[in-house]
């Protein structure tokens, strides 16, 4: 879909704006102006980034540093989300094992070309969802962690090891992190049209061009969310990838 930044769209996201920071007051969600924040921020950085995006994607070398920049603006975001700055090289870890395999076979096996016109794009979709894995790992799994600290300790207490009692907490909550790549996969096409899908059609390519590009587009961020979940957790196990609080309490 192609918008042109008329008084239109700027009466929509006005209106789009004050509808949602009124709800959420009235629903008590205690986002405290999150919501004009985001939406301002979000129009300065697409506004200032068009201008970037045009030069870096003319070569490989530029484009690569603005995939760099891309997933270290996403680190400093999902570690201060979910608390582990103090552990931000193994947070870096954990994303970078979801989004560079995808795409290594992205490029590798030529399903797109290797240029600045393709990695750009791929490139933010898997990083930016690598970091949202991440963010809802640490979400749910720290707090699962702190609240059930008594069934850590108790494992220990039998003789078990750390990584066995933190898994033990854990385990049924595993796969929660991944509950919304998976339900968007499994719907796609029945419930939403995703991005990729009209963003082809838009451009005129044919209807079979929008749904491999889609598909590509979804089963890329679902394995990538699993290996970075995947090593989440494993990090976590190792009492790596912890914030503050729960390493002190987390000692075996």
């Amino acid at each position: 879909m192609q918008l042109d930044p008329t008084w239109n769209l700027a009466i929509a996201l006005g209106v789009l704006v004050v509808v949602g920071t009124l709800v959420a007051a009235w629903g008590r969600l205690r986002l405290r102006g999150q919501v004009v924040v985001a939406a301002v921020r979000a129009a300065l950085q697409l506004a200032a980034v068009s201008g970037i995006i045009v030069a870096a994607i003319q070569q490989l070398w530029s484009s690569a540093l603005f995939v760099l920049l891309m997933f270290t603006i996403a680190l400093i975001t999902t570690t201060g989300r979910v608390g582990t700055r103090n552990a931000w090289w193994w947070s870096g870890l954990a994303m970078a094992s979801g989004a560079i395999p995808v795409l290594l076979v992205v490029f590798i096996t030529g399903t797109a070309p290797l240029n600045g016109f393709s990695l750009i794009p791929i490139g933010s979709i898997v990083v930016g969802n690598m970091m949202t894995a991440h963010t809802l790992a640490g979400r749910r799994y720290f707090p699962e962690l702190r609240s059930n600290i008594g069934v850590y300790e108790a494992v220990l207490a039998v003789g078990l090891p750390r990584r066995r009692a933190i898994w033990m907490v854990l385990e049924p909550v595993a796969a929660e992190p991944l509950v919304p790549t998976l339900d968007s996969t499994r719907t796609v096409g029945l419930v939403t049209l995703p991005g990729a899908f009209i963003g082809v059609l838009l451009g005129g390519g044919t209807p079979l061009q929008a749904g491999a590009s889609q598909l590509l587009v979804l089963v890329g961020i679902l394995v990538g969310q699993v290996l970075t979940v995947t090593v989440v957790l494993r990090l976590i196990g190792a009492a790596k990838l912890l914030p503050a609080d729960l390493r002190d309490r987390l000692r075996p």
